[in-house]
């Protein structure tokens, strides 16, 4: 029997309860080594407080009052393979004169390039867990009849380390770690458990699919774009996350006949590098990818750099519209995926690609896309 995985909770939560502890010290005068947070999910954690330290107003002695506090929540990311477990996330909340101000400190990077959840100059904390975070901050303040300013300060120290091993100064983000989290909860994501839950649910599609034909999405992006762009039948599908490669072997393990992939251009323009498992961690060649296949069709090579110093894939595309390249530079991208997942499925299966992005929508498809939507992956019950 496989043990069931546990989960964990995100960068952000441990931010919101930290927070939550430390105003609620600040402006309530009341002792804290424990804080219940709702996330967005409406689940409800309770998180214990593994330090707190007051700092007081050190010019009236004979009253002092506390100046700021400082709490700290030790992050669990359950059974998720996670660089982040086990570290302290810190908030130091401290009076000023009027409104609310967050910002991070030592460990919490800043954006330095256009084109991520934040502006450029901000802290990297995300949208989500700053709204987690100013919350608490507000319904603490109401409920101790607090009118005056806090100042929040994140801060991971940690984070200045554990930056050097991810991809985040490459990606714009200087001097730590970002402060992420959409639902507060980590997922387990083990990697061999992942894989087999696919293998699972490839066998139970193979035994209940006479046509022997899959659809393939990494994730909710790819589903989204099905159901809302196309007719095609999502119970023919399976998520394959980063597993692309592993999950193409073991369909054609089973017999799948025709197979259609359909995903972002952030993660399928790595096929076109015969990259197969999409993580970051494993290569992230997108703006090489881009540039290259610029570079056949466009000598500028001020463009190319341009390209290369790139944050993410819709600003590679802003830039080929521009020089009304995106649709020579998408065929050359999608005949070498072509090439690359022919090779991996062998010339016996039928297999195709659609590449699409949120921002610029439907971007094109492989050659044998419209034979493999004649059949009955084309209807949705």
């Amino acid at each position: 029997m496989t043990k069931k995985l546990r989960r964990g909770y995100t960068t952000g939560t441990c931010a919101q309860a930290a927070t939550k502890a430390a105003v609620t010290m600040l402006i309530g005068n009341v002792s804290v080594d424990q804080v219940t947070v709702s996330l967005p999910g409406k689940e409800v954690l309770t998180l214990k407080i593994a330090e707190a330290q007051k700092e007081f107003n050190k010019y009236n002695k004979s009253n002092p009052e506390i100046e700021s506090v400082s709490c700290a929540v030790r992050k669990d990311s359950g059974d998720d393979p996670d660089i982040t477990n086990g570290i302290l996330v810190y908030s130091k909340v401290s009076r000023i004169k009027s409104g609310i101000v967050l910002d991070g400190g030592i460990g919490v990077g800043r954006v330095t390039k256009p084109g991520l959840d934040q502006p450029v100059g901000n802290a990297a904390i995300n949208r989500v867990p700053r709204q987690m975070i100013l919350r608490e901050v507000e319904e603490a303040c109401e409920m101790y009849g607090y009118d005056g300013g806090i100042k929040i300060e994140i801060s991971i120290p940690q984070g200045v380390e554990l930056a050097k091993k991810t991809f985040n100064p490459r990606l714009g983000i200087e001097g730590g770690i970002s402060v992420l989290g959409t639902s507060g909860i980590v997922e387990p994501m083990s990697e061999q458990a992942l894989i087999e839950s696919i293998y699972i649910e490839l066998n139970m599609l193979a035994a209940n699919n006479t046509e022997k034909t899959l659809l393939i999405t990494p994730g909710n992006y790819g589903e989204h774009f099905v159901r809302e762009n196309t007719n095609l039948n999502l119970s023919r599908s399976i998520k394959c996350s980063n597993y692309i490669g592993q999950t193409l072997d073991k369909a054609v393990e089973l017999g799948f006949e025709r197979i259609l992939l359909i995903g972002h251009i952030g993660k399928f323009i790595k096929l076109a590098g015969g990259i197969m498992n999409t993580h970051s961690n494993m290569a992230d060649c997108r703006m090489e990818l881009f540039a290259a296949h610029t570079a056949m069709y466009c000598a500028d090579c001020r463009l190319i750099h341009n390209i290369m110093t790139c944050v993410t894939t819709d600003q590679v595309l802003d830039l080929l519209e521009e020089r009304n390249l995106t649709k020579q530079v998408m065929t050359s991208v999608l005949e070498k995926i072509d090439m690359h997942l022919t090779h991996r499925v062998g010339e016996q299966v039928k297999i195709g690609a659609i590449l699409f992005s949120n921002q610029h929508g439907y971007l094109g498809e492989t050659s044998q896309v419209q034979e493999i939507c004649t059949h009955d992956i084309q209807t949705k019950e």
